[in-house]
């Protein structure tokens, strides 16, 4: 069918208000199109999306431009041996024994700690209160930093969050994002040094001790990755606690059974990535020409993939736009691993190391929510609203809820 409207411009108004109509017309109408203002190219489908995260031609050389100006060269701009060994440096600390014995305290202290604040009041703020203070604190409590600077630490990652999402180039913000780059690294470098020199039980300690052949990462490696964990571990784990707490309370049934059941703490945050992922979009760049649904994009050129869209595609997903934590077409088990069904965490090499970590800190958190606030529901006449374009979640989730001393 010929394209019967102009395509939407993920830069508008209309966009940011409501990004889920457009992905329809664009997975129908506009598969694979040319946006003019971003210089870059837009793929809407699940297949489309799917092979750009998993076809080795499509490589992360955008992230030169896009984070290394923040962040440092981080690993998710590597590849070959490279990037295997950098993130079997890291990986080990996101999974198994280390993430079980060693920082699971950390996550349960965490989110023990905030809700103490608020459990006699009756009313909270699960976003403000609660999800965009919880993972950046759990990751300054495993880094072993100083727990007074939590809000500093807020700050530059909300800049760097920014940053990268600063699709329509405004100054003030890239000179935010370069600004904190030099801000965390005048207060990260010295620290690294010191952690080396004196290695404590904590993560950056595993960090700057980790080596694999003999190769270790420098300490400029070190500060890129931890300016990256911020950045990615914070805002994404951030908007996914947010999203769930409003897809529940909209859905007061199966906010009930996972009350009743908190083995499905893990289908309701599967659903969510599903559903309203924290990452609606991330950049690929293709190695040689490549042809897609609509047309081929050439080597070299930017593409936005849109992860939101394709995770409500029709022709892999019954009801896409129907939230339900029993659908069967979406496989819980796997949905935290690079064979998920859904593109949340996006697949293949670059698949998120701390897909587990996120996954951890949402049970923990959720199931510490629900023991202290079992009735709680969305303050009367509150309709939750979503922000951003490249992240999105709720921006509040006001709830009442029968106090506890």
């Amino acid at each position: 069918m010929a394209p019967t409207r102009e395509a939407p411009d993920i830069l508008s108004p209309e966009f940011t208000r409501d990004p889920y109509a457009a992905y329809r017309v664009m997975r129908e109408e506009f598969p694979l199109y040319w946006h003019p203002s971003t210089g870059s190219y837009v793929i809407s489908r699940h297949e489309d999306v799917q092979r750009a995260f998993r076809d080795p031609v499509f490589t992360t050389r955008n992230y030169d431009w896009q984070l290394e100006p923040v962040h440092g060269r981080t690993m998710i701009q590597m590849s070959g041996r490279e990037h295997a060994v950098r993130r079997a440096l890291v990986a080990p600390a996101f999974r198994g024994r280390m993430l079980e014995e060693r920082f699971l305290p950390v996550i349960e202290r965490n989110a023990r700690e905030l809700i103490d604040k608020v459990r006699g009041a009756g009313t909270a703020d699960l976003v403000d209160d609660f999800a965009t203070r919880f993972p950046i604190n759990v990751i300054v409590d495993m880094l072993g930093l100083d727990k007074a600077d939590h809000p500093l630490f807020h700050d530059w990652y909300t800049a760097i969050v920014a940053f990268f999402g600063n699709l329509s180039e405004d100054p003030e913000v890239a000179a935010a994002g370069l600004r904190t780059r030099d801000e965390l690294a005048a207060y990260m470098l010295p620290v690294i040094r010191e952690r080396r020199a004196h290695p404590g039980d904590d993560l950056l300690s595993s960090l700057c001790e980790a080596q694999i052949d003999g190769t270790r990462m420098s300490d400029e490696e070190v500060k890129a990755f931890i300016s990256l964990l911020f950045a990615a571990g914070g805002e994404t784990t951030d908007k996914a606690l947010g999203s769930v707490f409003r897809n529940l309370l909209e859905h007061p049934a199966q906010l009930a059974a996972v009350r009743e059941d908190r083995e499905l703490i893990g289908r309701a945050l599967a659903e969510t990535l599903r559903y309203t992922p924290p990452v609606h979009m991330i950049n690929r760049e293709p190695a040689e020409d490549v042809k897609l649904s609509g047309g081929v994009v050439p080597a070299g050129a930017t593409v936005h993939c849109l992860i939101a869209a394709a995770n409500r595609d029709e022709a892999r997903f019954a009801s896409p736009d129907t939230f339900d934590i029993f659908r069967d077409d979406l496989d819980s088990t796997s949905a935290f691993s690079a064979a998920a069904d859904h593109l949340a965490f996006a697949l293949g090499r670059h698949f998120c190391v701390g897909a587990l970590l996120a996954k951890t800190e949402v049970e923990v958190a959720v199931g510490q929510l629900l023991d202290a606030m079992p009735d709680m529901a969305l303050v009367e006449g509150h309709v939750p609203v979503e922000r951003g374009v490249f992240t999105r979640g709720p921006d509040a989730l006001p709830v009442r809820f029968t106090p506890v001393g």
